[in-house]
């Protein structure tokens, strides 16, 4: 028996010498890796350390600002995939809101793998809409989603599809609609009932289905869903009548048009999961799921990551988690590969999107019964008087109940790290005071006082990073002209003599000036003998600073004469050569390129940046697109048309560190309070804090008064949201009180977000006198602080500077 063993295993001195070898690069590897490891969790925060140390199950992560939930999760997903072994067929899926948060986790989990010797293979980082995208594309015929023939569309209230389900709707409904044209009361007079027309079909019926759609869609609600609920309410107009019949049309006009919105991208996975076969296969595939910024989640994705979460051995068809009771809901839950990290006192995104911070806290909630609740309070990005001011924030708005039985925030402290903690993890000292607040005579003086403060800051802080925040971009393009334009409003400071440069972020985003500038130039090209279009065309050229600064209005006046002068007409001089010669050029262009690269050589003519350039190049595949059938400049003109008066069309952002972009040093970022999520700054400067902006109220607009002192799409909002939360659906009157309530909570996150943006200073300041609409900024009137100001001021008397 020996010698048939020995025959078989047989090994040379040189094959043994060779194994050892490999087994030794082996448990180096293998040691250098733990040793790795236990290096990464040293630096860790509690929180972050719950997160690294997790190993299946639901986990719950309730952060602070400043924690590094990001980094923390980037750290769990790396641990992860090196303790699971995980690869490209059994992969850790992440999830987060937007494309540059995705892109920084990506970053910060292939370096931990990097360090760790790992292929990168085993993770995958999607946004929301991306990862529903990927799973839809990959079984078309259970998706029902066909990219190659369908357009995507952003509903809007200007947008064409809801004016024609607001226009069907009023020729299926010709009573009701009587009825709201006649509102609280009529005296049928023809001008007025002809005013209220326009008003409903323009403004208020556009508003109702554009919110009421996005609500009820986003929450997994169905149009027959709706019609169940207007059986529940009592009010004269049938608000959720009105909502189920527009959700109805909406629906039925993007079958029709070949059309998908955002939230069909979700449903379309949710069809492929529905299949036992595609559910089964992508439930292997995806080992677990962790989610960043989960506030921002509507139910319908939470639903998805809930469905990918779930082991493939679960035979359950029932996927509708919110459908059960609590007792059965957590015990699904507790089988779930699926962790979720967010600050719901950060939930700021109700403005735009249908997102509640109430379902975040109630999956804390439930994972707290668990014990798979882990808390992040430890953040070391502010120094302790920002700490303590926002801290006071959040409890004082508690304990007003400003915004009615819901407490708008979540009652967690941020407390400064611990001392114990290395030195480069600790939170910075205070620049003076730390925390400075204002009351100054009126804006200008605002604008006198923030600029010699940002000046001596400078100074004394070269490299320092500094950012201006504010609630809406007419503000921040009235700061980024007066410090641009030395003079104006009689303010003699220009920021570019210190070498501070101005990046106006509201104007740098474009969202709609790339494809009106585009417009405004195709149709002087299409047209060249139109004074309106040349007027326009040489508008954007100039306002891009490619031509001089001329009467443009002259020049269109005398068309001919300007863009080819005869032998007898006036001497032109330079500047008017100038503007010539330009357009010229863009005629040339329509005589010598095909079709297809023209709006790409506009593009180029603008002198647009990288990014500018990208988002262009969408706009031209886009316009093909849509052309495809019919490629004539009539054609382009027509959807570019389309485009820019009813779209909100989305910039390729193409830097690499949207980050970095923003926090550059040497740069004044001026950026509005809700893009500022996710950055920070040494120095932040709040202007403007008023009591009409923030909490701010809920207003009717006035020509809409005749329904009642209540706007019809907040109302039917705040219905739906009621039903969803299991409660009485609310009469008109508590459904605008109560959407009342939720703005309030909303715009004091907004204020808490933006007060936590701040490492070394908070500036915040509230003039005696300003605008009541920023679309008129000189037509100032008295106007009362945020009341939060005069409670920090008690709060901390040594910081009130004038």
């Amino acid at each position: 028996m020996t010698d048939d063993f020995s025959d078989n295993f047989t090994l040379s001195f040189d094959d043994l010498k060779t194994n050892t070898k490999d087994i030794e690069n082996t448990l180096s590897i293998a040691t250098l890796r733990e040793q790795t490891i236990e290096k990464i969790c040293s630096s860790l925060r509690p929180g972050q350390q719950q997160m690294a140390d997790w190993k299946g199950g639901p986990l719950a992560v309730s952060a602070v600002p400043g924690a590094g939930k990001s980094y923390g999760l980037a750290t769990a997903a790396a641990l992860a995939i090196a303790r699971y072994k995980l690869h490209s067929h059994h992969q850790l899926i992440v999830v987060t809101f937007t494309r540059s948060a995705a892109t920084n986790i990506r970053v910060k989990i292939r370096q931990f793998l990097k360090e760790l010797s790992l292929p990168e293979g085993g993770f995958v980082v999607h946004t929301l809409h991306g990862l529903a995208l990927s799973i839809a594309l990959r079984h078309p015929e259970l998706s029902e989603l066909d990219l190659e023939n369908y357009n995507l569309v952003l509903p809007t209230p200007s947008n064409k599809i809801t004016r024609s389900c607001v226009e069907s709707w009023i020729a299926k409904n010709p009573r009701h609609y009587q009825f709201l044209i006649e509102g609280s009361q009529f005296d049928g007079e023809e001008t007025e009932r002809l005013r209220r027309q326009s008003v409903l079909r323009t403004e208020v019926l556009p508003q109702l289905a554009w919110k009421a759609i996005q609500q009820a869609k986003s929450s997994g609600l169905k149009p027959e869903d709706l019609w169940e609920l207007r059986e529940k309410t009592n009010d004269n107009y049938q608000v959720l009548n009105i909502a189920a019949s527009l959700y109805q049309i909406y629906q039925e006009m993007l079958r029709e048009s070949r059309l998908i919105d955002y939230d069909e991208m979700i449903l379309a996975a949710l069809r492929v999961l529905q299949n036992e076969g595609a559910r089964k296969m992508w439930q292997k595939q995806v080992f677990a799921v962790f989610e960043d910024e989960a506030q921002d989640s509507t139910p319908l994705q939470t639903k998805l990551l809930e469905i990918l979460a779930t082991s493939s051995d679960n035979n359950d068809s029932n996927l509708d988690f919110n459908s059960l009771a609590q007792e059965e809901r957590l015990s699904k839950l507790s089988h779930l590969n699926l962790m979720r990290v967010g600050d719901p006192n950060q939930a700021i995104n109700s403005t735009f999107t249908p997102a509640d911070p109430i379902d975040f806290r109630r999956f804390c909630e439930e994972c707290e019964q668990l014990e798979k609740l882990a808390f992040m309070e430890q953040a070391g990005r502010s120094c302790q008087i920002i700490i303590d001011a926002a801290n006071f924030v959040l409890k004082w708005v508690n304990s007003l109940n400003l915004a009615g039985k819901e407490k708008p925030f979540r009652d967690q402290d941020i407390h400064p790290v611990k001392v114990k903690e290395s030195e480069n993890n600790h939170n910075p000292l205070a620049t003076g005071n730390g925390l400075e607040i204002y009351e100054p005579r009126d804006i200008y003086q605002t604008l006198k006082l923030m600029g010699k403060r940002i000046i001596n800051l400078f100074e004394e802080n070269p490299e320092g990073k500094f950012a201006v925040l504010v609630r809406e971009n007419k503000q921040g393009q009235f700061i980024a002209d007066t410090f641009s334009e030395p003079g104006k409003y009689g303010i003699e400071i220009n920021l570019g003599d210190y070498g501070i440069k101005i990046q106006d972020v509201s104007q740098g985003a474009r969202h709609s000036q790339i494809p009106a500038e585009i417009l405004a130039l195709m149709q002087f090209i299409y047209r060249p003998h139109s004074p309106d279009y040349l007027k326009s065309a040489l508008k954007v050229l100039g306002d891009r600073h490619l031509i001089p600064q001329q009467d443009y209005n002259y020049f269109a006046s005398q068309l001919e004469q300007f863009l080819y002068p005869g032998p007898l007409d006036p001497y032109q001089s330079e500047k008017v050569r100038k503007c010539r010669d330009f357009c010229r050029s863009l005629l040339k262009a329509k005589l010598e390129l095909p079709l297809y690269q023209l709006i790409s050589f506009l593009a180029l003519a603008l002198n647009y940046k990288q990014s500018d350039l990208a988002t262009a190049d969408k706009l031209a595949e886009r316009v093909a697109k849509q052309t495809a059938n019919n490629s004539s400049i009539n054609s382009m003109l027509e959807v570019l048309s389309e485009i820019v008066n009813s779209e909100r069309f989305e910039t390729v952002d193409v830097e690499e560190n949207a980050e970095e972009y923003y926090t550059r040093s040497r740069q004044l970022t001026i950026i509005t309070m809700h893009k500022s999520k996710g950055l920070d700054w040494d120095f932040v400067f709040l202007p403007f804090l008023h009591e009409n902006i923030i909490p701010g109220n809920l207003r009717v607009l006035p020509q809409a008064t005749f329904l009642g002192d209540f706007d019809l799409a907040e109302v039917a909002r705040a219905q739906i949201r009621a039903s969803l939360q299991g409660e009485d659906l609310l009469d008109i009157s508590k459904a605008w009180e109560q959407a009342g309530y939720l703005k309030m909570a909303e715009e004091f996150r907004l204020l808490y977000v933006a007060m936590t943006r701040a490492k070394k200073l908070l500036w915040m300041c509230a003039a005696k006198e300003a605008p009541f609409t920023w679309n008129k900024p000189e037509n100032l009137q008295v106007q009362k602080p945020s009341p939060i100001l005069y409670a920090l001021r008690e709060k901390f008397p040594s910081c009130r500077v004038c």
